[in-house]
């Protein structure tokens, strides 16, 4: 099955790549969850369209990404979050609740999967994120959970 993806997909390519899988794997794993597209002629417009915005999204180069990680490394987020007496919120802090709240501190927009927890964030105080700026630049986010 030939099928263009619309976002990158881990192990299979980026978005905008025209990728050849599985007739399964494709209907009942890709398609579904608008991961890919089905592959046509007129869906090659399409592919120029996801790289043109790929394109305007991505870093630079290098010292670019040096750049924003010396942003980001100078931010210190906080984030309130409701959290019981003993310290221990009532839910988590997930990736994505990283990337919006560095975005609402003045910091640049980060792609949710671009963020690594080590695990979900469930107590209140000083926590750390690693953000995958560009593939060799890697830069360490310090949140500051409080509970509100």
């Amino acid at each position: 099955m030939k099928l263009i993806l619309t976002q990158e997909v881990a192990g299979l390519g980026d978005a905008g790549d025209v990728v050849e899988v599985k007739d399964g794997y494709g209907r009942n794993y890709l398609l579904p969850r608008g991961f890919a597209i089905a592959w046509t002629r007129g869906g090659e417009k399409q592919v120029i369209q996801i790289k043109r915005a790929r394109k305007v999204r991505e870093v630079r180069d290098l010292s670019h990404a040096n750049e924003i990680k010396q942003a980001l490394e100078a931010l210190t987020i906080t984030m309130p979050a409701r959290a019981g007496e003993a310290g221990r919120l009532f839910g988590s802090i997930t990736s994505s609740d990283v990337a919006d709240a560095v975005k609402a501190a003045g910091g640049p927009v980060l792609d949710k999967r671009k963020v690594a927890l080590a695990a979900p964030i469930k107590t209140v105080g000083r926590h750390s994120a690693k953000v995958e700026v560009h593939p060799d630049v890697t830069a360490t986010v310090t949140l500051e959970v409080v509970a509100n």
